[in-house]
């Protein structure tokens, strides 16, 4: 049950963050947010509030790699550079419940 509830969360993760950055892209030509790094960045520091949940994020998403580092050697999730690069791509709101679905997988004992 918990499993598929992760894999569930990554999978609206992925989708509902990227259906804004679809429309970004269309209308900006800023192609998943790296084609124009300058309007990237000065919309995520364009102001204080922006730039509180900008640091907020990336502060979060570096304790993640850390923290995702140690959990996947100490349970042996070998996926755990498949989750890294999907978060840096399409960003931690997938990226984190994916790796709690693999580390589940991992944990549960598999019956057929």
């Amino acid at each position: 049950m918990k499993k598929r509830l992760y894999l569930v969360l990554a999978i609206v993760g992925f989708i509902w963050p990227s259906i804004l950055v679809v429309i970004e892209s269309v209308e900006t030509g800023n192609i998943l947010l790296y084609t124009d790094f300058s309007a990237t960045f000065n919309g995520m520091f364009g102001n204080r509030i922006s730039t509180i949940f900008s640091i907020d994020l990336l502060y979060a998403v570096c304790v993640f790699f850390i923290w995702s580092y140690n959990e996947a050697r100490k349970y042996k999730t070998k996926q755990v550079y498949l989750v890294w690069i999907l978060t840096m791509l399409f960003g931690l709101a997938g990226g984190f419940p994916l790796f709690l679905y693999f580390r589940e997988k991992q944990l549960t004992p598999q019956t057929h």
